[in-house]
């Protein structure tokens, strides 16, 4: 039956409607010029720091609408309900997506970015799209001539899109990662924490770093990892995956980069605060005693963690190939999950051949030179639990003496052998792979030690002992303090594997840390060479986020590193000049580490998001290590 005209108007507006659901607005829907910033910020969305607007260009027509991002999530919303006014369907689907491709047929796509803290506005399209130079030089004269900043720079968001930088000399640009490195302020973990603010003087060593649990400090330095305290200001900036930030997530502490907190409250050294860490913004205040006593009870009750309880009677050198996840009694998590990636998933995802020392000759070691009396004796000694300067102290003797004891000839020459005659007889990474580590709710990343590129008997027997002795580095042990682990659980395994000279390396996580909304896209660093230093927060590694649904990289910053480190062949490593401008992750190398991490994700299916350390050889994806990513505690 034909409808009438009414009917089909009405069905008209019916498909205009928004696809997510608010309150009545007193603006249209879309506009086709903005002239004030708080017409604006009518139309766009608060993301942190960073306020975001959609636009798009009808390349027929040349007008350009600016639509209202709170109505239409998407463009292809926008395009297909309230442009086209047609029902969504694969069919619509499919002709929308054609406009991301070189040759618009219909619309050219963009955003509109007010980088708050880096006080400057830019413009720039997803990061799959083939956008041409002649399309960004359209959209800035359009947008010169409806928009109310005129100097609208375009932001590149892949590595495709940075090459047409070249061709653009004539229009203003920015760079992510300069404006990553521009800013001012960036929060890490949102929370608020009241304690003593500590600002602690630049230059301080890392060694020297001792904090009380209910410190909130201010660092202005980069440092490698931190101890317990209540909340961070950090006047350097850092990534999402640095050590100090991963740690601060998993303690459920404030955290955040603020490039003038020393200045900005020098008054407040030594005196109880409260900090309140939130996306955009933050403040720190004076508190009182009664605050301070509320929020240390609360933390008290936080969570406590238990660790897998050891199997001490198996003795076998046992290879990677051979274990399962539930072999992390006996060899260790880091290890265990290693042989359940290659038991489920041997045929897809490369993991360098190793071995596992298992728990029980780290007790025997102990105990064959007394060591096991020693530390009983040093774990019930008051002042252990009460002074953490006096602490720090006994661990570095402690660990000393279990470096100094020899090792069982008889374990070396097993170790020995199986290097030679099953792993070639090459460098190879002695690893820790304790009971405590790499859990739901505690990952222990950066605890505990690892020795790469180990060559000959002696450095091996001194590689293993190194990683036994880590189990009791300071930071280990206060992290463990902080979860309640109690130190009599806790025993330590060795990882041996064949060594790769990885000419590019870092952590992935299967989470967008910069949109924790967004489960489709992954978290990327990436170093040159062996990138030991990649979490050390050191200096600022690549950062890249892909999002699996799409062919696409979009960079956040690119790596400032001039040296890297690389095998050396008298054994170790050396630091080497990086010799190249490059991008150290290219699109292509990018999505092959997301393919091999969205498999991992079924490898684990009931952990949540993954955090995975990998190596590149050249292009050859290895997979080294892949643990639950610790998210703030609720």
């Amino acid at each position: 039956m034909r409808q009438s005209a009414p009917f089909l108007m009405l069905l008209g507006l019916l498909l205009a409607l928004p696809s997510v659901a608010g309150a009545p607005r007193k603006h249209p829907p879309y506009v086709h010029e903005i002239r004030d910033e708080a017409t604006f910020s009518l139309y766009a969305h608060p993301v942190e720091t960073e306020e975001i607007g959609k636009f798009l260009i009808d390349v027929k027509t040349d007008r350009v609408y600016f639509f209202d991002v709170n109505l239409y999530r998407l463009h292809q919303d926008f395009v297909i309900r309230a442009i086209l006014r047609r029902p969504m369907s694969e069919e619509e689907r499919s002709a929308y997506f054609r406009n991301y491709r070189e040759d618009k047929p219909s619309y050219i796509l963009g955003y509109i970015t007010h980088h708050r803290t880096a006080k400057q506005w830019t413009f720039s399209y997803w990061e799959s799209d083939k956008i041409r130079a002649a399309d960004v030089r359209r959209t800035q004269q359009r947008l010169k001539e409806t928009f109310f900043i005129q100097d609208l720079a375009f932001r590149p968001d892949s590595t495709r899109q940075e090459a047409l930088l070249a061709e653009l000399t004539d229009i203003p640009t920015v760079t992510s990662d300069s404006l990553y490195k521009k800013s001012d302020y960036r929060a890490f973990n949102t929370g608020k924490a009241t304690g003593r603010l500590r600002i602690v003087p630049e230059g301080t060593p890392y060694e020297s770093l001792l904090f009380e649990p209910e410190d909130i400090v201010v660092l202005q330095e980069s440092y490698p990892d931190l101890p317990p305290v209540a909340g961070v200001l950090s006047t350097r900036f850092s990534t999402p995956l640095s050590h100090v930030n991963l740690r601060a997530r998993a303690w459920g502490i404030p955290n955040a980069t603020l490039k003038d907190a020393v200045t900005r409250y020098a008054a407040l050294d030594g005196q109880l605060v409260q900090l309140d860490v939130r996306g955009a913004t933050h403040t720190l205040r004076p508190a009182t005693e009664r605050e301070a006593a509320a929020w240390k009870q609360a933390r008290e009750s936080a969570r406590k963690v238990r660790v897998p309880a050891a199997n001490l009677k198996v003795r076998d050198l046992r290879p990677l190939q051979k274990m399962r996840a539930g072999d992390a009694r006996l060899f260790g998590t880091k290890a265990a999950n290693l042989g359940e990636i290659l038991y489920r998933r041997g045929k897809e995802i490369s993991v360098p051949e190793g071995f596992g020392i298992p728990f029980v000759f780290y007790r025997e070691h102990l105990k064959r030179h007394g060591l096991d009396t020693a530390l009983g004796a040093l774990l019930a000694e008051p002042r252990f639990q009460e002074e953490a300067a006096w602490r720090r102290e006994q661990l570095e003797a402690f660990r000393a003496r279990i470096t100094a004891a020899p090792i069982d000839e008889a374990l070396l020459d097993g170790v020995e052998a199986y290097v030679r005659e099953r792993l070639g007889g090459a460098g190879v990474f002695v690893r820790s792979s304790t009971n405590a580590e790499d859990l739901k709710g505690f990952n222990g990343a950066g605890l505990y030690d690892t020795v790469p590129n180990v060559l000959g008997r002696e450095a091996l027997g001194a590689a293993i002992k190194q990683v036994w002795a880590s189990l009791w580095n300071f930071h280990a042990v206060e992290e463990r303090r902080r979860f309640g682990i109690p130190p009599s659980s806790v025993y330590s395994a060795v990882l041996v594997q064949a060594g790769v000279n990885a000419t590019s390396a870092g952590v992935l996580v299967t989470k967008n840390l910069y949109d924790l909304s967004d489960n489709h896209t992954f978290t990327i660093n990436a170093k040159r060479g062996l990138g030991l230093s990649v979490v050390s927060g050191t200096t600022v590694p690549e950062q890249v986020l892909y999002d699996i649904r799409y062919p696409g990289a979009r960079v956040m910053s690119r790596s400032e590193d001039s040296t890297m480190l690389v095998f050396d062949a008298q054994g170790g490593i050396k630091e080497v000049p990086t010799g190249a401008e490059e991008p150290v992750l290219s699109e292509v190398r990018a999505r092959e580490l997301s393919l091999a991490a969205a498999k991992l994700v079924k490898v684990f299916p009931r952990s949540g998001p993954l955090d995975i350390e990998w190596v590149l050889e050249g292009n050859k994806v290895w997979i080294v290590q892949a643990r639950p990513f610790i998210d703030a505690p609720h």
